[in-house]
């Protein structure tokens, strides 16, 4: 059998990016140092079967071959740069119509670390996951997608994405991934202009725009719910605005972009321009490119969020199925790994079926579940499938043991799972046989 030493390497760059941004935001230094260590391991691994792969072609074929794996490298890296949070952006103050139009306009500067800083997919940026530089190339942007951050924040971004028309919830999840990478909770990076949280909101507009959304009894400019709820408020007030002024003949352009521009740069910005912000260095070369980021971001998101947008999951923090979702959800795209995952987390690289569900028990409420889909099975109480509410456990494949595979639903018909080797934990629809079991 040939092999493409490129297709190693895109492989390579889906599982390392899966183990990175599957980081638990519960599991502090302890599992960020486990993944950081699957990662370096999975590296040498794979490096050295490039290596033997190549090592195996005819001596003529193994220089073009090396150049195939640079190559691969370098486009890799240059894609995932394009998708990093910026490194300067513009920051915006909030204004309203009593405000002075002419509004503070700031911009931030992050410097770049010898060593890569990859957000979590679903937490804080502290403990971070410190990515050796040799790895970092190997990264795709389309494997890099946070879709363990999209996870957690899809039931938020769908209700926020319902405030008006305008504002959808992939609109909101391409701008948070161009904002801050969704990286939230007290170890979140904050800008040098002071900007703070997933959705970058600086103090001032915090105090118009930040509500307590999920009922904890604090506004958290650091949380989830929070911040996701005032990114949805402020862009459709920006939104209803920017359509006031475009019928008044005051400015013209794509509404959509000028909202975004206007989150970015600030509505007077707008105002000013008479549309897109445009003639000063910083709206050239920082509020048109964050604009253009979002809108060629947002088709992935809608793809990524599909089978969140079908799904009616509840928000509560007091839900236990919500919570067994997104801990499965943190480690989309990680592969699957026969015998692999335990109640701490991925082994060996990965999951197999029941390692995730004995995983995802533990993480959201400390359940400890037998290790086989077998012995799961006898855990709990068995409900009609029409029955099965987000969170349960389903069982298929049934064999004279009991069932060959299991899965947590999601509702809808479909389940996230670690489906077979050569697959990765990914959503799916119930199998036509499966069986439905209440663990609590």
């Amino acid at each position: 059998m040939s092999v493409d030493p490129s297709s190693l390497v895109v492989t390579l760059g889906a599982a390392v990016s899966a183990l990175v941004l599957g980081v638990d935001p519960q599991g502090g230094a302890e599992q960020a140092a486990v993944v950081s260590g699957v990662v370096e391991e999975s590296v040498d691994q794979l490096m050295a079967g490039i290596g033997a792969a190549i090592g195996t072609l005819p001596e003529d074929a193994q220089m073009a071959a090396e150049q195939a794996v640079v190559d691969s490298t370098r486009r890799l890296q240059a894609e995932i740069e394009m998708h990093l949070p910026d490194r300067e952006r513009a920051v915006p103050e909030v204004t309203t119509e009593s405000d002075n139009m002419d509004e503070t306009y700031s911009r931030s500067r992050e410097s770049v670390s010898p060593v890569v800083r990859l957000p979590a997919a679903a937490g804080p940026v502290g403990p971070a996951v410190l990515v050796p530089p040799s790895i970092y190339p190997l990264m795709s942007s389309a494997t890099t997608a946070p879709i363990g951050a999209v996870a957690v924040f899809a039931p938020w971004l769908k209700k926020a994405g319902s405030i008006c028309d305008g504002i959808s919830a992939p609109v909101l999840a391409a701008l948070y991934s161009v904002e801050n990478g969704f990286r939230y909770g007290p170890a979140a990076p904050v800008s040098p202009a002071g900007a703070l949280g997933p959705g970058q909101f600086m103090p001032g507009t915090w105090k118009v725009y930040g509500k307590d959304a999920d009922g904890d009894g604090t506004a958290d400019v650091l949380g989830i719910a929070d911040p996701v709820m005032a990114s949805g408020r402020l862009l459709c007030d920006s939104w209803d605005r920017i359509e006031q002024w475009k019928n008044e003949g005051r400015v013209v352009g794509d509404t959509l972009s000028l909202t975004l521009a206007a989150y970015n740069a600030g509505a007077g910005a707008v105002l000013r321009s008479g549309g897109m912000p445009s003639g000063h260095p910083d709206y050239e070369n920082q509020t048109k490119p964050y604009v253009a980021k979002i809108l060629a971001a947002r088709p992935a998101f809608e793809r990524m969020l599909s089978p969140f947008m079908a799904l009616e999951l509840p928000v509560g923090d007091d839900d236990l199925g919500r919570r067994v979702i997104e801990h499965a959800s943190h480690y989309l795209g990680l592969p699957y790994v026969w015998g692999g995952g335990n109640i701490h987390g991925p082994t060996a690289g990965g999951f197999d079926c029941s390692g995730l569900t004995s995983f995802a028990m533990h993480a959201a409420a400390g359940i400890v579940l037998p290790r086989t889909s077998e012995t799961q099975w006898q855990v709990g109480v068995e409900v009609p499938m029409d029955e099965a509410r987000p969170g349960d456990l389903v069982f298929g494949n049934w064999q004279s043991g009991g069932p060959g595979h299991v899965g947590i639903y999601l509702g809808g018909g479909l389940m996230v799972h670690a489906p077979t080797t050569g697959d990765v934990v990914r959503i799916g629809e119930v199998f036509p046989d499966m069986r439905a079991r209440r663990i609590v």
